[in-house]
């Protein structure tokens, strides 16, 4: 319990650059408390006492605006930051060295029993405002963008945007999404795989990315057409000089 208490404090120092001393983070953090808070009422859970561990649940959500349901089972390392806002249900697993911004729901689609929550595999991160639905499973080290809802897999080290979330995962969707973003709005933010809307935006992005290729070519190429100009006028008025004399 205690060396889980000392690798959570460590876990916030790690991955908030405002933290500042140990004390801060005992006494400041509400992810940390609710981390606390959580790890002494699963156990009353798991040893049966599902009303206490119920009653805990609902003290720490009354203090720290984070909802934790008792029989979640959580890694080491867990960091929420800033927290308010966040829920996770019963049967939401969550693996070592994970990270949960403000916002984030861990929910389910089922009102029937069984596992009816994600897993969260190593290393996840999930963005502000977040909602990630269903038994499904994000790979280790994939991230979910802020405000994504999530209803599908995320395979190991991808990145989920948009509503319903959509899977970037080569680097042309990374330019995609760049370009999109530049252009003020998110390409996967409000298209579907299989819209022939979504497939235009996506032609538009990659003919717009091309031309943008095209053109930083031309600039180039006049930038060195231009140096050689220079250097051939100065080439020939040296000489002039020198006759002048």
């Amino acid at each position: 319990m205690f060396s889980h208490i000392r690798e959570d404090i460590a876990s916030v120092f790690d991955r908030d650059p405002a933290a500042r001393t140990t004390w801060e983070v005992i006494t400041c953090y509400p992810g940390f408390h609710a981390l606390v808070i959580h790890r002494i009422a699963n156990t009353c859970w798991r040893s049966g006492l599902r009303w206490l561990g119920r009653f805990l649940s609902h003290i720490g959500r009354f203090l720290t605006g984070i909802e934790i349901h008792p029989g979640a089972t959580i890694g080491r390392r867990f960091f929420i930051d800033h927290g308010m806002g966040v829920v996770i249900g019963e049967t939401a697993e969550i693996g070592d060295d994970c990270t949960l911004y403000h916002g984030v729901t861990l929910g389910g689609t089922s009102w029937n029993k069984g596992k009816r929550h994600p897993t969260l595999a190593k290393g996840v991160v999930i963005g502000a405002g977040a909602k990630v639905l269903g038994p499904i499973t994000v790979g280790e080290g994939a991230r979910v963008g802020s405000n994504a809802v999530v209803v599908k897999d995320v395979p190991p080290g991808a990145t989920a945007v948009g509503i319903p979330a959509r899977i970037i995962l080569g680097e042309q969707d990374r330019n995609r999404e760049e370009k999109a973003a530049k252009l003020g709005f998110s390409a996967y933010a409000v298209t579907r795989d299989d819209d022939p809307v979504s497939k235009a935006i996506e032609g538009l992005l990659d003919h717009s990315m091309d031309i943008d290729k095209r053109l930083e070519a031309i600039v180039h190429a006049i930038e060195e057409l231009k140096g050689s100009q220079e250097e051939t006028a100065t080439a020939w008025a040296r000489p002039k000089a020198v006759n002048d004399k």
